[in-house]
């Protein structure tokens, strides 16, 4: 069994193991009880009661955070014509076709952490998917980032778009900000994040559907949210 680092033992302490938070206190709780140097992420964990064998239980999007997540996304698109020119002026940090598809399979080529596509360049994409699936770097038209407007998929990174997916213990676990952030824009992305799983419900699901709300920071300790202080 790993041992917990001395910061991470202080930090639980504040945290009651039984207790369910309200929304703001386990926000506030999650900021102070922060142990790393560098501005940490805040992690948001959802249980959820689904069945991800089955094909219509597969919960995964993407979404828009009104407040951001704090991050800096580089974004490759690849695209021809005038879909590449708009990518471009929408701000890509990479825009290309074929020439940046075999500099992906020839050169084991990673400087960028989103690739958004447009729906003509997937057949040729496809054929080194069992190189960027692994990295998770796979466009999907679930996510939007296989789409005729790249500009647009673009425009949502960089605004702080960010994908969900159920695990296969139907666990979602995403960041909703950072610890530098005001206590009431990481409640309203959070609110937001839950209200999207909430519309996204397969329709095949029975029984209480959200089971459990955890935060945490990066190294952090969790805290779990009492599901009564969150508007659903």
């Amino acid at each position: 069994m790993r041992k917990s680092g001395k910061k991470y033992v202080e930090a639980s302490k504040l945290v009651e193991k039984n207790k369910d938070y309200e929304l703001s206190e386990a926000v506030k709780l999650a900021k102070s009880t922060s142990t790393t140097k560098f501005d940490s992420s805040v992690e948001l964990a959802i249980k959820l009661n689904i069945d991800t064998k089955k094909a219509d239980q597969q919960l995964r999007g993407s979404l828009v955070l009104p407040n951001g997540n704090g991050k800096t996304k580089r974004i490759l698109v690849l695209a021809k014509g005038a879909a590449a020119e708009a990518a471009k002026k929408a701000g890509a940090d990479f825009v290309g076709e074929q020439d940046l598809i075999d500099k992906i399979a020839n050169e084991n080529w990673f400087d960028y952490d989103v690739i958004i596509a447009t729906p003509e360049m997937m057949p040729s994409l496809g054929k080194i998917g069992k190189v960027l699936g692994p990295k998770g770097l796979m466009p999907n038209p679930k996510t939007g980032t296989v789409t005729p407007t790249p500009e647009k998929a673009v425009e949502d990174v960089k605004k702080g778009m960010i994908e969900y997916r159920a695990d296969s213990y139907g666990n979602i676990h995403c960041s909703v900000g950072k610890v530098s952030f005001d206590e009431k824009a990481l409640q309203e992305n959070i609110q937001y994040v839950i209200n999207t799983i909430i519309k996204a419900k397969p329709a095949s699901t029975k029984g209480k559907y959200i089971q459990n709300i955890s935060l945490s920071t990066t190294m952090g300790p969790g805290i779990h949210v009492d599901q009564n202080s969150i508007d659903m």
